[in-house]
């Protein structure tokens, strides 16, 4: 039975996305045995994540805020005809390292589970719609998200929900295997993904 500091942070840890309770008193264990000046570092790096760190209203990639809008959103030469639609913000990094997109994104915040509506409400979708309905320059929406089934069944959907904005959708290109998350892809396929869609 562990103190009840040591489990709290065990509990605190254990919300955090793929943590599990034995990874989470992993960290703690490992978080004892460090100075307090690691510990006030980790500290205060939280605390100004929390005060220098905002969301784009225009795409939802986190940012730091020393203007209205992210880097790529206030970045005039960026192609403001193709609007990227990605899952979750690694997505969005993980397609810029590969230097071959240079349009604008719009960061969802997850997918549909499969053959469910339900949790809709759950993703960015009013937010979209109004995004695509406001820019009349976007002509192109590429719908990059992982081609896993719950991908997948997202993807319908908003093909579904853009269809009467008359706006033209694609998809990645097969490069990406079925099952793959995109964080995980390399340049090469990614660039090929992008080139080939449809």
């Amino acid at each position: 039975m562990y103190s009840k500091s040591i489990q709290k942070l065990i509990d605190l840890f254990s919300k955090f996305p793929t943590v599990g309770p034995r990874t989470a008193s992993r960290f703690v264990f490992y978080l004892i045995q460090k100075p307090t000046e690691e510990i006030n570092e980790i500290i205060n790096a939280i605390s100004d994540l929390k005060k220098d760190v905002k969301i784009c209203p225009s795409c939802f990639k986190p940012f730091d805020a020393t203007s209205e809008l992210c880097e790529i959103c206030s970045n005039p030469s960026r192609n403001k005809n193709l609007l990227c639609l990605v899952e979750k913000e690694i997505d969005l990094e993980t397609i810029e390292k590969t230097k071959k997109y240079q349009g604008l994104y719009f960061i969802l915040g997850g997918t549909l589970p499969k053959l469910k509506k339900e949790g809709a409400e759950k993703l960015r979708i009013k937010e979209l719609e109004e995004k695509i309905k406001n820019s009349p320059e976007i002509q192109e929406i590429i719908i990059a998200l992982n081609p896993t089934p719950e991908g997948e069944s997202t993807t319908l959907y908003l093909e579904r929900m853009i269809r009467p904005l008359n706006k033209k959708t694609s998809r990645l290109g097969r490069g990406l295997p079925i099952g793959a998350e995109l964080e995980y892809a390399d340049d090469e396929t990614l660039s090929s993904a992008f080139e080939n869609r449809r």
